[in-house]
């Protein structure tokens, strides 16, 4: 009998289920959109019972549509987009308010004040993160102000908390567990990365009941069943979407690093089981814990990535798919002069600014809308270029390669001017959904179709190599253009 292992991609845009034999071919992939929700400049939320509704739509559709009965299938894995955040009633099982998706800065606010308090130091030695609106800690007291009575039946364990794995897990096992993993967890900061456990400190300073907060479980570990015509299906791997496809890209050694193209971009660089402190800007998190084992990671999060592109063919109309981008930029030999730093919501690391705002600089008469597609195209490249730099001077060396994956990976002319501007060789596997292949590899270790990590190694393979063209006084020169237009856009909205 077959053994296939199912992942549900739970997305910003849209929620996936990807069907993958135990040689890891794609056997079946559906995927339905989500609807962003946007009430005030800065906001961003999501309707919870859509996000599952459509996630468990696309995980009956995959299977119906490859013939797979679900009592071939060892076991399912969540990933999902990480600090969203959900909080809903234990008795109803409904959302009390909608998701607030991790773009969303309205807790800017909290942020400040937490900072006032003097808990800057702490959230970053506990937590490994920088005070930030992006995290769900604010994101829960946000919505327990402004929900009537919601912290006080929450004190009682009747309002629970979660992120999107946590949702998916409570209704894909009718309730039956409150989980999350550790990876998941070390989003929220409000978790001590170091101790294993949620912040009593952190806990008060935000007025967070305890009694909502989800167990941490292991990443690959079997949580719960899911009951499914003809049979009942472990759920057996959870990770958050960036620790899942460094896992998928099999950087399980440290120094091993990936950077996913996708609504944002995150890089990843596994440090083993030492918790690295970056002095650049990069965040201190959980890479994946299996068993006992907890490995940690540098991360560095670019807000607005594949996003921009999606700004162009949407708002601005300036095509109708978004793969046309890479044509356009092709179809001009340089920006002429322009840079377009896409800071809708703020700028992630190095620079952690919530209140910095997008700007297009550079523009002269002789400007055309090729010129503004390719600037935004090597946008991306350049956030990720600052923050493979950053991490750079953190481990003291340049990384000496970089695995990509995610939808924008796709796109060779980023992929060359990424490997250009940050004068490291980008490696592109031949499976490029690897954020769900690192849910289905964790779901089939805790299920034994795999046996260890050394047998995933052996999936691996490489589709192409992308190394640096670029003369050094060019890439410098252009640097120096960035850094200058990024300038433009720090502290625009305070």
């Amino acid at each position: 009998m077959s053994r296939y292992l199912l992942a549900l991609d739970q997305g910003t845009t849209s929620s996936r289920a990807i069907l993958f034999d135990e040689n890891q071919h794609i056997a079946g992939v559906a995927q339905r959109e989500l609807t962003q929700i946007f009430p005030h400049e800065g906001w961003v939320e999501q309707n919870p019972v859509e996000i599952y509704s459509s996630q468990y739509a696309v995980m009956m559709e995959v299977l119906a549509a490859a013939g797979v009965p679900a009592s071939e299938v060892a076991g399912i894995g969540i990933v999902n987009q990480r600090e969203t955040t959900i909080l809903w009633d234990r008795a109803t099982g409904m959302p009390i308010y909608n998701a607030i998706v991790w773009q969303c800065r309205r807790t800017a606010s909290i942020v400040d004040e937490l900072i006032a308090q003097g808990l800057g130091d702490h959230i970053r030695q506990v937590t490994g993160l920088v005070p930030d609106a992006y995290f769900s800690g604010t994101k829960i007291k946000w919505i327990l102000d402004h929900v009537e009575g919601a912290r006080e039946k929450a004190a009682r364990g009747e309002i629970l908390f979660g992120t999107v794995d946590t949702w998916l897990a409570w209704k894909l096992t009718g309730g039956e567990v409150h989980v999350t993993d550790a990876t998941n967890a070390s989003r929220t900061m409000i978790y001590d990365i170091h101790k294993g456990d949620w912040d009593d400190t952190l806990l008060r300073a935000l007025d967070i009941p305890r009694a909502m907060l989800p167990t941490v479980c292991p990443s690959s570990h079997i949580y719960g069943l899911v009951a499914m015509p003809g049979a009942k299906i472990p759920l057996a791997g959870m990770a958050g979407d960036q620790q899942s496809a460094l896992f998928g890209q099999t950087c399980f050694d440290p120094g091993d690093a990936k950077n996913t193209y996708g609504t944002g971009c995150f890089l990843l660089m596994n440090t083993g089981t030492q918790a690295v402190s970056s002095q650049n800007g990069l965040l201190t998190t959980i890479a994946i814990q299996l068993g006992d084992e907890v490995q940690y990671a540098l991360e560095g999060s670019v807000f607005v990535g594949g996003a921009v592109i999606q700004w162009l063919r949407d708002e601005m109309r300036f095509f109708s798919e978004s793969r046309d981008a890479e044509y356009y930029a092709s179809k001009v030999p340089d920006t002429g002069g322009v840079y377009f730093v896409p800071a809708f919501t703020g700028l992630g690391a190095p620079y952690w600014d919530m209140y910095a705002r997008g700007c297009l600089v550079g523009l002269t008469r002789g400007t055309t809308r090729e010129h503004i597609i390719r600037a935004a195209q090597e946008s991306i490249a350049y956030q990720s270029g600052d923050l493979l730099a950053a991490m750079a001077r953190d481990c003291g060396r340049p990384l000496g390669a970089l695995k990509v994956d995610g939808g924008a990976s796709r796109d060779s002319f980023l992929m060359q001017f990424q490997a250009d501007i940050s004068a490291c060789p980008i490696h592109r596997p031949v499976i490029r959904e690897t954020t769900a292949l690192g849910a289905a590899y964790l779901a089939g270790l805790a299920t034994g179709v795999w046996k260890d990590r050394d047998e995933l190694r052996q999936l691996w393979q490489c589709d192409r190599v992308y190394t640096p063209q670029m003369e050094e006084t060019t890439r410098q020169t252009l640097l120096a253009g960035w850094n200058k237009a990024v300038g433009r856009s720090l502290n625009w909205a305070k």
